[in-house]
């Protein structure tokens, strides 16, 4: 992985209709981006599997969807007001601003960096007798370099538990840190900054119609917990998930649509009876681990990383991380958030917010165990993974995007031989037939290599070629986007044989 496949990704995204710059003949706009034909395309997919997994197969889980605006009080009864804030730091010679904790959690990655090519070296050395996790415990370098990461996770952690900002600049000097992109470590002191976007209610301005956009997603399930849970008498455990916008004002939005001030959050919200909290915690990263391998991407591509610090409302928290062009990177975020939210939200608003359970006659406020995962990142985790350059075997090269057949933003594609004799009509009689349960696309110009390598770039797992024996036979031939294999089949199997293949129900077969 590298800062070359960011780019390559990039560039394959704007050439192909997946994400532009956001208003760019205006010369666009920071950290802002839309989502083009082939994106939207595989945004929806990716939600539908989402969707699919959480709410379609768990009968106690339900879906949401709340308003982005909300009260004000929520976000002050969420701790967001007081407490959302990321530690700055500027850069006095570049002007240049950056968040204090990922100048420490780069710096780090730099380390662990150095670990994986001891470990790559071993590997290499020893071969099938290689034990890297003996290695691992055992190497007097790598065990020196992992000291330098414990110890600096530990120095940071108590620092941002004390609100010690002072201590944080101290150990970005004391690491030698450079502004990345000149070199310098001329650094002010680290201060904190508020996240929410505020704007104006109505049409009188003033601090009595200041309203937020939504940080995150997670507080329109909490307050509407109990509105679900009598409407759909749910019982404990129950879920609510929601896929939906949220907004932060991020300083530092950068690493193309990895970071951004307007994103999309996929979030479950499963309510537990206290006590349980633990084992439903490990439950849920057993099964969104699961629910990320099933598309096939690299099992070696997901790593567990659990939190130095924890937030103010968890007792348990995890990462899901994903190998990003830029490194391993959060994905996904798995946590223990206890009681805390439902309790601030009956303190703020003077409604009670707990569950009665008829067979043990109690009345408590649940535990929560949350699921969160951005929905851009989850795209940009699909698309890099997925972009590839091939040489073949006549040493020519093909440039495929190996999507998971499901995600595909084009399921298939649909191409007469020649436009003539017949076989545009018969193409397009096909592409009806499919039409209705994928997204087909038509394609009838150039020579047939041109249109397999054009369907190979958009990640289409398979091309359906209508030629002159089709008018004959009632067959056409199926070519598949991996293997570039081709195989005979009959047009009235073609929606059985489209749907095995690209179906999602493919993927929980698959987990």
């Amino acid at each position: 992985m590298s800062d070359d496949l960011l780019k390559k990704v990039i560039s394959h995204a704007k050439e192909y209709g997946f994400v532009f710059p956001s208003s760019e003949i205006y010369d666009g706009l920071s950290a802002a981006y839309d989502y083009g034909q082939l994106g939207a395309e595989l945004k929806n997919n990716i939600k539908h599997y989402w969707w699919t997994a959480m709410v379609r197969m768990h009968d106690n889980i339900v879906g949401l969807d709340a308003s982005i605006f909300m009260h004000p009080k929520t976000w002050k009864a969420s701790g967001h007001i007081d407490a959302f804030n990321d530690p700055l730091i500027d850069n006095k010679d570049s002007n240049k601003r950056y968040r204090a904790d990922v100048l420490i959690e780069d710096h780090i990655g730099k380390i662990e960096a150095k670990i994986q090519k001891d470990v790559a070296k071993a590997l290499k050395r020893f071969g099938d007798a290689f034990d890297e996790a003996e290695f691992r415990s055992t190497n007097g370098r790598v065990l020196d370099r992992q000291k330098q990461i414990d110890d600096i996770n530990v120095r940071f952690k108590s620092a941002m538990e004390a609100e010690d900002l002072v201590a944080v600049k101290q150990l970005i000097e004391d690491l030698d840190i450079a502004d990345p992109d000149t070199g310098s470590r001329n650094w002010t002191d680290v201060r904190q900054f508020n996240l929410m976007f505020k704007t104006e209610l109505g049409a009188v301005s003033g601090e009595s119609g200041v309203i937020y956009l939504r940080p995150e997603t997670a507080q329109g399930i909490f307050v509407n917990f109990l509105n679900v849970q009598k409407s759909g008498r749910m019982k404990i455990p129950f879920g609510i998930a929601q896929i939906g916008k949220a907004f932060r004002n991020e300083i530092i939005a950068r690493q193309f649509i990895f970071r951004m001030r307007e994103f999309e959050q996929m979030e479950m919200q499963f309510f537990v009876k206290p006590g349980t909290q633990a084992e439903w915690y490990a439950y849920w990263k057993e099964a969104r681990i699961k629910w990320h391998n099933a598309l096939g991407l690299g099992e070696d591509m997901y790593r567990f990383h659990d939190h130095i610090k924890l937030a103010h409302y968890a007792d348990a928290a995890s990462d899901i991380e994903f190998n990003f062009p830029m490194g391993f990177k959060e994905l996904e975020g798995v946590h223990s958030r206890t009681d805390f939210d439902l309790n601030q939200h009956e303190a703020h608003s003077n409604k009670k917010l707990r569950y009665f359970d008829p067979e043990t006659q109690e009345s408590y406020v649940p535990y929560v165990v949350e699921t969160s995962i951005g929905l851009d990142r989850m795209f940009l985790a699909t698309l890099s993974a997925a972009l590839q350059e091939e040489t073949l075997e006549d040493g020519s090269t093909r440039t495929v995007l190996r999507i998971p057949a499901p995600l595909a933003p084009v399921k298939v594609a649909i191409l007469p031989l020649l436009k003539k004799d017949g076989l545009p009509e018969k193409a397009r009689e096909i592409m009806a037939m499919l039409q209705m349960d994928h997204n087909v696309q038509y394609d009838e110009k150039d020579a047939i290599g041109r249109r397999y390598r054009r369907q190979d770039a958009i990640g289409t797992p398979l091309c359906i070629t209508v030629d002159h024996d089709t008018l004959i036979d009632h067959a056409v031939t199926i070519r598949d986007r991996d293997t570039m294999t081709q195989e005979r089949v009959a047009i009235d199997q073609l929606v059985a044989v489209v749907a095995g293949k690209v179906s999602i129900a493919q993927l929980f077969k698959a987990s």
